[in-house]
């Protein structure tokens, strides 16, 4: 009997879940959407390209939106079982509220895990493939940075001709092992090797750089040139920063590879960080939705809870922000900036469920 009224109880929950995720879903897609077409009005391509993009891009910004739309679905799951008698019902088979509560509590953890190692890695190739879809299409020399296995490149254009800079890696404040190809239009012009360039500013700063000249064939050699660059550090780190199209497991197994190309460690830890917090986030938002919702069995008071789960959604939201930006500029630890916002919640969870199991 207890299987069964577990499996009852987890099935309901999933098609909340499910129907919360395709709003959110359908809302993202219809907004970014219009985005997508304000980008491309100017070209004539057809209307199947920004729906794609769409499609692309807002799965990442469910995954990231997952506690917020674990903790409304929570609230109206546990708003349904009251007014539909329901939890007096379980109460008969001898379900405690604790014991509800923790049988969600530990779904929506598995169901983070499930994110983790199943979701995610696809969202992540679909953002990747979101930034170089755009990039062939983009008037924005920041949409021409790309990192790979093979290192950085970057593909500059003026109204000379355009540039391609490939670089082995990125160690602080310089490129490494530099290859410069410069064209004017479709013909060769020359070729730049280099050991490093400091790229703090522009002109790059560059060391020990030979220079192949593809009209004379004549090749220089200098110890310092200045070479002239539409792209600063400034730029290209904030392309370090955006980890989305990593995905959890390939941060995992590949954290070294990924800090020797360039990521900072202390980027790199802050998203494992996140990763790792996702289920217990999402345990915690069951636990806190309960608390405003399993305090009365008067359903009049409805429109109410879902009032107070909106504003503590906002509540949450830019605190969470608040930790990270207190992170980010050293006031605290990046991985405790990650987490403090759960161990307030988890705080405040276990005072009220004590409170609740009482009810």
């Amino acid at each position: 009997m207890n299987k069964v009224i577990n499996k009852y109880l987890i099935i309901k929950f999933s098609k909340i879940i499910l129907n919360f995720v395709l709003i959110f879903l359908c809302l993202g897609i219809l907004l970014n959407l219009f985005e997508e077409i304000e980008f491309f009005k100017n070209l004539n391509l057809s209307l199947l390209l920004p729906i794609t993009l769409s499609l692309s891009y807002v799965p990442t910004y469910i995954v990231e939106l997952l506690p917020f739309i674990i903790f409304l679905s929570s609230v109206f799951y546990f708003l349904h079982l009251k007014s539909s008698k329901d939890l007096l019902s379980l109460k008969v088979f001898g379900y405690s509220n604790i014991r509800i509560i923790l049988i969600i509590s530990f779904f929506s953890f598995i169901v983070g895990l499930l994110f983790l190692f199943a979701v995610n890695p696809i969202t992540a190739n679909l953002i990747k493939y979101y930034e170089t879809e755009k990039a062939k299409y983009s008037r924005d020399v920041d949409h021409l940075i790309s990192i790979n296995k093979n290192g950085v490149w970057i593909k500059e254009i003026d109204e000379t001709g355009y540039k391609i800079i490939n670089a082995e890696k990125l160690n602080g404040q310089k490129l490494e092992k530099i290859s410069i190809y410069i064209f004017n239009k479709d013909k060769f012009i020359k070729r730049i090797e280099s050991d490093s360039a400091l790229i703090s500013n522009s002109p790059w700063q560059m060391e020990n750089v030979y220079i192949y000249d593809g009209l004379t064939n004549n090749t220089i050699f200098l110890k310092d040139y200045s070479f002239q660059s539409l792209n600063t550090l400034e730029k290209i780190n904030s392309l370090y920063k955006n980890l989305n199209t990593i995905s959890f497991l390939k941060l995992v197994f590949n954290y070294s590879e990924l800090n020797e190309k360039g990521y900072s460690k202390k980027l790199l830890n802050e998203k494992l960080n996140q990763f790792i917090s996702i289920p217990f986030f999402l345990f915690l938002m069951v636990v806190l939705a309960a608390i405003f919702t399993i305090g009365t069995l008067k359903s009049k008071q409805n429109y109410y809870y879902i009032l107070i789960s909106i504003m503590t959604c906002v509540a949450i939201y830019y605190f969470k922000d608040l930790s990270v930006a207190l992170g980010q500029t050293g006031k605290i630890s990046l991985a405790l900036s990650v987490w403090m916002p759960i161990i307030l919640i988890s705080l405040f969870c276990s005072i009220g469920v004590i409170q609740i199991n009482e009810k």
